[in-house]
C-alpha cells in the first residue's frame, strides 16, 4: 500500500513540472548511468588493472571500448572509473551539504553575531572558486580518493551555507513560524521540523547542481594526477592517460567523457525541473 501510494505522489508531482519532459529525459539518463554502474560491482568482462599484449586496440566484440596503450579494458575501466566519480561526488555533497545546511540554518535563523562572524569566514572561503580551494586543502591533505573527497566537501560548504541562509531568514518570520512558537515548540525543533521542510524545493534543486559541480571537480582534479592514483582508474585520470593516444584509439578519451557528460546532463535536466516547478509553485 505504502509503495502504491509513493508511486502515485512521484507520479502527481512530475506531472506538474513545468517542463516534465526534461525531468523525465534527465531521470532516464541518470538511470541508465546508475544501471552501468551497479553491474559493473557485480561483473565486469576484464580487471580494471588488467593487463594484456592487446593495446591500442580499436573497439570490438571482445574489447567494447577498445584497449588502451597499456592493454587494459576501457569499458571495464569506464564502469569501475564512473563507481569511483559518484562515490566521490556522493561523499562531497554528503560533507559539503550536511554542514552547509547545518551552518546556513544555525546563522539564518539565530542572526546576529553568529551570523556575521561565520558568514564573512564563508564569504572568505566562497571567493575561491570550489576546484582552487579543493587543491589548497589537497596540498594540505595529501592525494588520493577519501582526501579529494574531504577537500571538495570542504570546499562546497559556503554555496550551500548561504543558499539555505538566504532561505531561513525568508521563511523565520513567516505565520506557520509564528504559531509554532506561540505553542512553545523549541528553536531546533522549527529549525529542523517546521522549516527545512518548507525549503526543499530550492535545496534539492542546489543538491543536483551541486552535484553536478563535484563530478566536474572530480573530474577536474584527477586529471591532474591528484585523486584516484594508478592502476586504479577514474574518469579524470582515463581521459588524461588516454589524451596521447587519442587520434588513434579516439575511445580511451571518448568513453569516459561521454559518462561524465551523461551524469551532468541527466542530474542538469532533474535539477532544471525541480528548479522550474519550485519557482512555479511560489508564484
Amino acid at each position: 500500500m505504502e509503495k502504491t501510494s509513493f508511486r502515485q505522489r512521484f507520479k502527481t508531482y512530475v506531472s506538474h513540472l513545468p517542463h516534465p519532459g526534461y525531468f523525465r529525459a534527465g531521470l532516464v539518463i541518470t538511470a541508465i548511468v546508475l544501471f552501468v554502474i551497479i553491474v559493473g560491482i557485480f561483473y565486469m568482462p576484464y580487471g580494471p588493472t588488467e593487463l594484456s599484449p592487446d593495446r591500442l586496440q580499436d573497439p570490438s566484440l571482445l574489447h567494447l571500448m577498445g584497449t588502451d596503450k597499456m592493454g587494459r579494458d576501457v569499458f571495464s575501466r569506464v564502469m569501475y572509473g564512473s563507481r569511483v566519480t559518484l562515490l566521490v561526488a556522493m561523499g562531497t555533497m554528503i560533507i559539503g551539504a550536511g554542514c552547509g545546511i547545518l551552518i546556513g540554518a544555525l546563522t539564518g535563523f539565530y542572526g546576529g553575531a553568529l551570523d556575521e562572524v561565520v558568514m564573512r569566514i564563508m564569504d572568505a572561503l566562497f571567493a575561491f572558486p570550489n576546484v582552487l580551494l579543493a587543491l589548497v586543502l589537497v596540498s594540505l591533505f595529501g592525494s588520493g580518493t577519501f582526501r579529494v573527497m574531504w577537500a571538495l566537501g570542504i570546499a562546497f560548504i559556503p554555496s550551500f551555507a548561504r543558499v539555505v541562509r538566504s532561505e531561513y531568514i525568508r521563511c523565520k518570520h513567516m505565520d506557520y513560524v509564528k504559531n509554532a512558537r506561540l505553542q512553545g515548540v523549541g528553536n531546533l525543533r522549527v529549525i529542523f521540523v517546521h522549516i527545512l521542510p518548507n525549503v526543499k524545493g530550492v535545496l534539492l534543486s542546489n543538491l543536483l547542481i551541486g552535484f553536478n559541480n563535484a563530478v566536474l571537480a572530480e573530474a577536474g582534479l584527477s586529471f591532474l594526477g591528484i585523486g584516484s592514483q594508478p592502476p586504479y582508474a577514474s574518469l579524470g585520470q582515463m581521459i588524461a592517460e588516454g589524451q596521447e593516444v587519442f587520434f588513434r584509439v579516439p575511445s580511451c578519451v571518448l568513453g569516459p567523457g561521454i559518462v561524465i557528460v551523461l551524469m551532468v546532463l541527466g542530474f542538469s535536466l532533474m535539477g532544471e525541473g525541480i528548479r522550474t516547478a519550485s519557482g512555479t509553485l511560489e508564484e
